[in-house]
């Protein structure tokens, strides 16, 4: 039986998939959940829940001599770790916007100024500012891409309009976590899959055929 899990990694700066011993202990954990998130070892709180947006609290992990196996952890299970006082980090004070002095504008001002972007678009005629297009719109050139089909490294679970983009797109599920998103932009969700598994792209880039599952290799040290 293996000893290594692989967990979601979260802080309010990072996250990421990271695979870990069950027999190291939570006080060794810490020193390498330090260089992931940035956060010092007397600042992480960490605690161990069964997804991203799950608040409910499976485990605390706060005894620094138990190993993490102690605990019961899971493929796939997510540790959160909180700074208890971002002030002293430097992840905490990127994140920290408290402690920037903000310029604001009121909308009439900001439409006066000639050296703004608004005014820029507006002598160039650019964006919405752009004379309406007198050329129609060409067709979409029709696409054979069935869901569900094989593709490299994964399958296409997705074939259609978007709303955060023009034209057709294509939604991959990846077989690894090389991906950028779990089938949903921008709020709206088109496909399901686990985080970093979903990708969307052009129906051009995507050649489907007999393609194998990859195999998914976690002998490296991080994955």
């Amino acid at each position: 039986m293996t000893s290594i899990v692989k967990l979601f990694v979260v802080s309010p700066d990072t996250r990421s998939e990271r695979r870990f011993d069950l027999h190291v202990t939570i006080e060794q954990l810490k020193a390498k959940l330090e260089l992931i998130t940035g956060i010092p070892v007397q600042n992480q709180n960490i605690s161990l829940h069964n997804g991203d947006a799950d608040s409910q609290v499976v485990a605390q992990l706060d005894d620094d001599a138990k190993p993490l196996g102690y605990y019961s952890v899971r493929d796939f299970q997510t540790i959160k770790v909180a700074d208890t006082n971002p002030s002293t980090s430097f992840t905490g004070q990127l994140s920290d916007v408290s402690q920037v002095e903000k310029f604001e504008i009121s909308d009439d001002a900001y439409a006066q100024r000639t050296d703004s972007v608004l005014a820029y678009k507006q002598r160039h005629k650019v964006g919405r500012f752009a004379p309406p297009s007198t050329e129609p719109t060409p067709p979409e050139p029709a696409v054979n891409i069935p869901i569900g089909s094989r593709c490299e490294r994964g399958a296409v679970r997705f074939v259609g309009h978007t709303e955060f983009a023009a034209g057709l797109w294509v939604g991959i599920e990846y077989d690894e976590p090389m991906g950028k998103n779990d089938g949903s932009l921008k709020g709206v969700q088109y496909f399901t899959c686990r985080p970093n598994y979903g990708v969307f792209v052009r129906p051009a880039k995507v050649t489907v055929g007999d393609f194998p599952v990859e195999e998914i290799d976690f002998d490296d040290e991080e994955i």
